[in-house]
């Protein structure tokens, strides 16, 4: 089964000298990536503020996404989880993403958000779940889903019996390297995330 769809990066440890140059520009992306702690503390004081809680599940973002969260002091009160779930293997392990979505669509799709968000949400038993999948190059895309494609997932436990438990996934194309890939991938996450929990207000 081919593991390289969620953003290029191989997955046999077999590298040239070229492409060692590039994974360690990509750890240095890694080390400058700065959260926007100010929207990531929106998130927070709405969730606390409805005693609502959250867990993330992340691809090509390989825990950005949770990191940023959990940079605003007092997170724990209402961020429970993350989890970085980059190939195919612990997408089904960890959140139950069923093999027909991952063979079907490929990891970088509407169908695989959907099922990470749910499978977030309703693994750690929280109110929000958000997934995270996408192609953030500098390989890895195709003429289906060029690099700079992300689809964010946003899942919704509604009280039993209620009927208002939802998904809702969105699609995104951002341009750049991978580093502004990802940091606008999380920007997306946290502003989507903002909007969703406010409509519930």
């Amino acid at each position: 089964m081919d593991e390289t769809t969620t953003d290029g990066d191989p997955v046999d440890g077999q590298v040239d000298k070229e492409t060692t140059t590039e994974a360690d520009s990509r750890v240095v992306d890694s080390f400058a990536f700065e959260p926007n702690l100010e929207r990531a503390a929106a998130v927070g004081r709405l969730l606390e503020k409805r005693e609502e809680t959250l867990a993330v599940a992340e691809s090509c973002t390989g825990g950005l996404l949770g990191g940023s969260i959990t940079a605003v002091p007092g997170s724990s009160t209402y961020f429970e989880s993350g989890q970085t779930v980059y190939a195919y293997r612990a997408k089904c392990r960890e959140l139950g993403v069923s093999r027909e979505a991952l063979d079907e669509h490929g990891a970088v799709s509407e169908p695989v958000a959907r099922e990470m968000a749910r499978g977030v949400r309703d693994t750690a038993d929280v109110t929000w779940g958000v997934s995270i999948t996408g192609v953030a190059g500098p390989g890895g895309g195709s003429a289906d889903t060029p690099v700079g494609t992300v689809y964010i997932g946003i899942a919704y436990a509604g009280p039993w019996a209620s009927g208002t438990s939802s998904v809702t996934v969105s699609k995104h194309r951002f341009e750049g390297d991978r580093h502004a890939v990802r940091t606008r991938t999380v920007d997306s996450a946290l502003e989507a995330l903002l909007e969703v929990v406010r409509e519930r207000e």
